[in-house]
């Protein structure tokens, strides 16, 4: 179109230059570059008949999907651009090829950074016409949605739940029989047992000693507590810490629900968000992810004082607690193992720290300048630190899971059945 334009300009220019005659018909290369352009809009432009564009029901946070857009009543290939939204990564422009019908298709690939459910609001088409003049861009409506959940991989390939079974169970049914907090039934006292396990009143009765056998208890409380303040905002290994946590979470809970125990939920930033009371089965695993997959992303500072003192107080019952939180320092971490203390007192506790790789990667890398040194002894003071804080609450009797993202859930299993094998809760 500049071209065209250009040259008109020209033309003209010429024309009025020339003088006399010219002059009257300087305006002509202006009237042709009218006509063209009306024929070039009139040949050219043409609404598409529809538009469709399928999108999977969920994507796990992390993946890969692929997305189908189709329409129809193109006449050449197309140029789209979509408005991704915040918590997708895709295609800066698509290029959608027409294929027999005047049917245009392009498959699209878009990665899930978050969490959330996303909407596809327009569409922008580009396409050029056929004597060139034009660029067409309308935008188009789609009213599309895509879910992205927390990535529940391992639960589906049934690892977990295979493990669960063959540890607690075994082959048959195994219920821990001389061990535990449920009466299994009553026996002759022989030399040997547990003189704590005599009942007295029914020996009485007998005129010989009976003794009391129990069995493992099966319906704890366990409780999931996610801190969902803005230090869990921190990426590793491209998530934030919060979804590696959240991943984690939903891997223990459908553990925990395929041991037999009942499951809860709580999340709390600068004050308590959500709470849920420990339920059985595997709807208090649905109930949870469910949960999850809504869990907004949030700027705020984390009050562990309010919010484990809110916890304690909403949980009479000894319960086996798992605490996903993060921390700077050891100053920054005083109120936590100050209330964790507390909690600790009560319940039983596991306390999830996410590691990051790469500043163990830092530290284990000879720096080739001042700089690097500096560095390498901030990355060392920082992991000292982060030990001398685990160590604290491990004298407390919190147990520590310290992982990196890729090993933290088998690592909080194996610490959950651990637990349910030794009956500690």
């Amino acid at each position: 179109m500049l071209a065209f334009g250009a040259a008109a300009l020209v033309l003209s220019v010429f024309a009025v230059v020339a003088g006399g005659a010219g002059r009257e018909i300087a305006f002509l290369p202006w009237v042709v570059l009218a006509a063209l352009t009306g024929l070039d809009l009139a040949l050219s432009f043409r609404r598409p008949k529809s538009l469709a564009f399928d999108v999977p029901p969920e994507v796990f946070v992390g993946e890969t999907a692929t997305l189908r857009l189709t329409i129809e009543g193109a006449r050449q290939d197309l140029r789209a651009k979509l408005d991704w939204p915040a918590g997708l990564s895709g295609e800066g422009e698509i290029t959608l090829r027409t294929g027999p019908g005047n049917i245009a298709e392009a498959d699209v690939r878009c990665l899930a950074v978050r969490r959330g459910l996303w909407h596809f609001d327009h569409l922008w088409l580009l396409w050029g016409s056929r004597l060139g003049l034009l660029e067409f861009v309308p935008r188009l409506d789609l009213g599309a949605e895509l879910r992205v959940v927390p990535n529940i991989r391992l639960v589906q390939s049934g690892q977990i739940t295979t493990t669960v079974l063959s540890t607690l169970y075994g082959v048959k049914e195994n219920r821990a029989i001389g061990e535990g907090s449920e009466f299994q039934q009553l026996r002759d006292f022989v030399p040997g047992m547990d003189i704590k396990t005599v009942d007295w009143k029914r020996s009485a009765r007998r005129r010989s000693l009976v003794a009391k056998e129990l069995r493992a208890e099966r319906n704890h409380h366990v409780i999931v507590a996610l801190d969902n303040g803005y230090l869990m905002r921190e990426e590793i290994g491209g998530l934030p810490k919060i979804d590696h946590a959240i991943t984690a979470a939903l891997a223990t809970a459908w553990a925990a629900a395929i041991g037999g125990d009942l499951v809860g939920y709580y999340s709390y930033d600068v004050r308590p968000r959500t709470f849920a009371a420990p339920a059985p089965g595997r709807n208090a695993f649905a109930r949870l992810r469910h949960w999850t997959a809504e869990l907004s992303y949030v700027n705020r500072e984390t009050n562990h004082t309010l919010a484990l003192t809110e916890l304690n107080a909403r949980t009479p019952k000894r319960s086996l607690i798992i605490i996903f939180t993060d921390f700077i320092d050891t100053t920054s971490a005083e109120l936590l193992i100050e209330n964790i203390g507390i909690l600790a007192k009560r319940h039983l506790l596991i306390f999830v720290a996410i590691r990051d790789p790469d500043l163990e990667t830092l530290v284990e890398t000879a720096p080739d300048n001042l700089d690097g040194a500096a560095t390498l002894v901030a990355a060392n003071q920082s992991i000292n630190e982060r030990r001398l804080v685990l160590e604290r609450l491990t004298r407390m009797g919190v147990t520590i899971v310290d992982a990196k993202p890729s090993a933290v859930t088998a690592r909080l299993i194996s610490t959950y059945l651990e637990i349910k094998a030794r009956e500690l809760i």
